[in-house]
């Protein structure tokens, strides 16, 4: 039987803030049902789609083992116009024949955008 990673749940206290964010930096669309706590913010691509879930009052922001990686051809120029809209990425790195730079979302969830998936 084969799968596929279809989502990623991120707990959050920050609902309306992440959903801003991911909307604004990566062109996610926000996904509303009525009753429904769960915000789904769908790729615009072929990509896997993330629900935001309201954090448990013990949950720690940020204190998870995972990374958001997002693929983008140039991060140069993707860090650059980031940093016009508000998000600053640290210092690009190169390693292995890409490049990736890393920053934090909201929460405190780690992210990186990353030209790995296009190196040759």
């Amino acid at each position: 039987m084969e799968t596929s990673l279809g989502r990623l749940v991120i707990y959050t206290s920050k609902i309306d803030q992440m959903a801003h964010f991911y909307a604004k930096h990566f062109g996610f669309s926000v996904l509303r049902a009525e009753g429904d706590r769960i915000v789904e913010l769908k790729a615009l691509t072929s990509g896997i789609s993330m629900l935001l879930h309201p954090a448990a009052a013990k949950q720690k922001e940020g204190q998870v083992l995972v990374k958001l990686v997002f693929d983008v051809e140039n991060v140069s120029a993707f860090c650059e116009a980031t940093k016009a809209d508000g998000l600053d990425f640290g210092k690009i790195h190169k390693a292995g024949g890409y490049e990736f730079a890393n920053a934090k979302d909201p929460s405190k969830n780690s992210i990186q955008v990353s030209n790995r998936a296009f190196r040759k």
